[in-house]
């Protein structure tokens, strides 16, 4: 998993728009990098408006957010449309992105043990160095966690 002191990965993405978004034009800002298990469900759906209705006080902060999963461009679109999120979510169905941060790990849910996105957030500053590592994302509170720091 990527650390404190690591570059922004070089990376291309499609949006919910079908646009490609590229780490090359996040340099400048400070970027939250946030990942999600998948669109649409409960825990991700309260962190992603979580962030969304606290967004004027993260831009505020001089924040720009990115959120990322596995899912389509099309399940993306319909998670981004239904809530109105005032920020790009990625579609890496080839989880090149997901590789590349480090966060496609072992998990376990009920004894089950599988393969998937562990929820976690990566802030970078202007220059692309990440800053710090949120493993432990309260979905409830996700974007204290990132004002907090």
């Amino acid at each position: 998993m990527l650390k404190v002191g690591d570059k922004l990965p070089q990376f291309e993405g499609t949006n919910q728009d079908g646009e490609a978004i590229s780490s090359s034009n996040l340099i400048g800002k400070k970027l939250v990098v946030f990942f999600y298990p998948q669109a649409s469900t409960p825990t991700c759906t309260v962190e992603a408006c979580n962030l969304s209705d606290n967004y004027s006080k993260l831009e505020k902060a001089g924040y720009q957010l990115l959120g990322v999963s596995g899912d389509s461009v099309k399940k993306q679109k319909n998670f981004h449309s239904k809530f109105a999120f005032p920020y790009d979510l990625i579609a890496d169905e080839s989880r090149d992105i997901i590789e590349k941060f480090g966060v496609w790990q072992e998990k376990k849910t009920f004894g089950k043990t599988y393969m998937g996105i562990v929820r976690t957030t990566f802030i970078f500053d202007e220059n692309g160095v990440c800053t710090r590592v949120i493993e432990k994302v309260t979905s409830k509170t996700a974007a204290d966690q990132i004002l907090e720091g």
